[in-house]
């Protein structure tokens, strides 16, 4: 079995919440915590003041970790390489960094998304760029400042091969953060990337001033459409009764600190989409991900009729009062 033991280097590729989330837990595990960003001046900014200030702010950095603009120092001699950037800088991140370095390190995506040109998951853009990896992918209701403070959180990390999937396990895990291993990291990827969509759905009822049975509605029939797409790109249907499905998918609809959730709220309220992305520090998934939802129902002809919705809502301009009277008033069917 691979083992990373204590005092081993990590590197974590993203310097965004959950990137620096993760540098702290994982340095206050034992690692040796290198935390890498793109632009040398943010990361001044972050070693100095030692917090985050734009992504996770009121949080203190620790003086054990350093930052690095360069992503091959960051990486190199890392036995795990954690990967935390939006899904749509994955593929350039990626393309930077010298495939062999990465020979004898574990890779874990901790990226939720689905890549638009390619409708590759995060683990496939990966490896399409880097070559085969020791890969994993990690999903789950984890929000970053919940998890910085150490409020009780669980999360999943898959992996074709378990005895990976274990390693990181144990990497990962601590008295307030709990983690599982799954098999199935197409149905654990799958989960992290579609429920942004649904939780956008949710985001448009609750700026529509819709109450508590139409986000049941929208979150349990979500699920159903989540699930459709991902038994038919070969995931197991259980998974998404899980931490990557179900467990992600009620945390994301229904927590003020959703970035999705809140976009949709906004277009429920009135506000367009382009103007909404401009004043975002943070990244929405849930945007670009509608877009390959919407080519990949098409492409496995699968039915998903609130994830076609919020496509056309963000994409079309369709007015959202409208698109809730075309889901109510679709043709009569069983559940």
């Amino acid at each position: 079995m691979l083992k990373i033991e204590k005092g081993a280097k990590i590197a974590v590729i993203g310097d965004g919440g959950w990137g620096t989330t993760l540098a702290i837990l994982l340095h206050n595990k034992g690692y040796k915590v290198c935390l890498w960003g793109a632009f040398a001046d943010y990361l001044e900014v972050l070693d100095k003041k030692r917090e985050n200030p734009k992504f996770l702010p009121g949080f203190e950095i620790p003086r054990g970790i350093y930052f690095s603009a360069d992503i091959n120092l960051a990486v190199q001699q890392a036995r795990l390489i954690i990967l935390a950037v939006p899904s749509h800088f994955l593929r350039d991140v990626l393309s930077q960094i010298k495939k062999e370095s990465l020979s004898e390190a574990v890779v874990l995506s901790a990226v939720k998304g689905i890549e638009n040109d390619t409708l590759m998951r995060m683990s496939e853009v990966a490896e399409d760029v880097l070559g085969p990896l020791n890969k994993a992918a990690l999903s789950g209701p984890t929000i970053s400042c919940e998890v910085a403070r150490g409020i009780p959180a669980t999360c999943v990390v898959a992996s074709e091969k378990r005895e990976l999937a274990r390693t990181v396990q144990d990497v990962l895990m601590n008295e307030r953060f709990r983690v599982y291993t799954s098999g199935d990291i197409v149905g654990v990827e799958l989960g992290g990337a579609l429920k942004n969509v649904i939780a956008i759905a949710c985001g448009i009822s609750d700026g529509l001033g819709f109450g508590a049975n139409t986000k049941a509605a929208i979150l349990t029939r979500g699920l159903v459409e989540i699930c459709r797409l991902g038994q038919a790109m070969g995931a197991r249907p259980e998974t998404f009764s899980g931490l990557s499905g179900l467990g992600d998918l009620v945390t994301t609809c229904i927590s003020p600190h959703g970035r999705n959730r809140w976009l949709g709220e906004q277009i429920g309220k009135g506000r367009k989409l382009k103007e909404i992305l401009e004043k975002m520090e943070m990244v929405a998934e849930g945007v670009k991900t509608a877009k390959s939802v919407f080519m990949l129902a098409g492409k496995y002809k699968v039915d998903m009729p609130i994830a076609s919705q919020v496509y056309t809502v963000l994409y079309r301009d369709k007015d959202p009062q409208r698109a809730v009277e075309e889901l109510m008033l679709r043709q009569k069917k069983a559940e």
